[in-house]
């Protein structure tokens, strides 16, 4: 059996203002394309197809084109929640996506509950994103066992689904970010560790990291990494895409990644103020979106000529100075945007969707002045 392994779709995803539905829209009929190319007999999402819980319909609809495209190549599907999904509106279009041929799970279920599916002759277990608090009373009932961990309580679902195939939204232990991921659902309340994998399981089929990479031998269990990329910062270069797995009947499955750089792409530049002129032409040039990171800052009237000049400028943000420092020494005091998110990590909610619209508001807001001539 041939596999297409993607995960980590995320439309609805705006950055900074930005739309990238159109970008993964396009990498989906991509995907049809090389399902169609690769004669693959089964396509697996694990998880977060969307961004947020609520999509616009726009983000719907290029969802559900996929699953109907897929039903007229004959390709059946197999899907789980991320942790960014809307979970009760996956369940509530289960009976819909089944007429394309997908089986649909937006809440884990046990073995006996409906959590392992036959498709094809394969089982196959099927695993969505669970918080810690929900799990953990899921799996132990009494309540003098609640302090157990949520590696323990997925230790305990993963060996009632064992199955050959297995579809998981969760970070193992020793995973490499790959930018835009939730950094609490990487941290170490969240950490499965590879010795929970069921080991007579064939291949599992992990989403929820955005880098591709493997993450275990024995079982092979692979990220396919995001459709795109998603954020700046560290994971900037990671390796993304999706996957294409053969099944053979015996032996181990053989993984071909397919290593796309599908969207457009995001890039940081780190200047000193004196810089900006000498490299203009090259920011100019650069095919994707660009966030600037300015030594010291830049005073207001210069950050607005450079989004003029810039239009795929997406954020400008001062570095290296901190902002009492910036304020003794007559430097630019942080951004509001910097300033949100400082207030938002003092008050424990790093919450970057919540952040990002706030930069949506506030470019809108400065966009509006410009042109009124504020």
């Amino acid at each position: 059996m041939r596999l297409l392994h993607t995960a980590d779709w995320h439309l609805g995803k705006v950055l900074k203002g930005i739309d990238r539905t159109p970008e993964i829209a396009q990498a989906l009929q991509d995907l049809l394309e090389l399902v169609r190319k690769e004669r693959v007999d089964l396509v697996v999402v694990s998880g977060d197809l969307f961004d947020r819980p609520q999509v616009s319909a726009e983000a719907e609809g290029h969802a559900l084109e996929f699953f109907l495209r897929l039903r007229e190549l004959g390709v059946p599907a197999l899907v789980i929640a991320g942790n960014h999904d809307p979970k009760e509106r996956l369940e509530a279009m289960a009976p819909l996506l089944a007429l394309a041929g997908a089986v649909v799970r937006g809440r884990p279920l046990f073995r006996e509950e409906g959590g392992v599916v036959r498709v094809k002759g394969l089982e196959a277990a099927l695993l969505p994103f669970v918080s810690e608090r929900v799990l953990v009373k899921q799996v132990f009932q009494e309540a003098e066992e609640r302090h157990r961990t949520y590696a323990e309580a997925m230790r305990r679902i993963l060996a009632n689904l064992e199955s050959p195939l297995i579809l998981g939204h969760f970070a193992l232990e020793g995973v490499r970010p790959g930018g835009g991921e939730f950094a609490f659902h990487l941290s170490e309340a969240y950490a499965v560790p590879p010795s929970a994998l069921p080991l007579k399981a064939r291949y599992v089929a992990l989403g929820h990291v955005h880098r591709q990479q493997q993450v275990s031998e024995a079982p092979v269990a692979w990220y396919p990494g995001s459709l795109v990329q998603l954020d700046f910062g560290e994971g900037e270069e990671a390796e993304r895409g999706a996957l294409l797995v053969e099944l053979p009947q015996e032996g181990p499955p053989r993984v071909h990644p397919l290593k796309e750089r599908w969207g457009k792409p995001l890039r940081t530049f780190r200047l000193r103020p004196e810089e900006l002129d000498g490299r203009l032409s090259e920011l100019e040039r650069f095919p994707g979106y660009l966030r600037l990171v300015v030594e010291g800052g830049l005073s207001p009237s210069v950050k607005e000529g450079l989004y003029r000049a810039l239009p795929h400028l997406l954020a400008v943000e001062a570095a290296g100075v901190a902002p009492r420092e910036a304020q003794e020494e007559g430097a630019v005091p942080p951004s509001l945007a910097e300033a949100y998110r400082d207030y938002l990590r003092a008050e424990g909610r790093e919450e970057e969707a919540l952040w990002e619209r706030f930069v949506q508001v506030l470019r809108e807001v400065e966009l509006e002045a410009l042109a009124l001539g504020a």
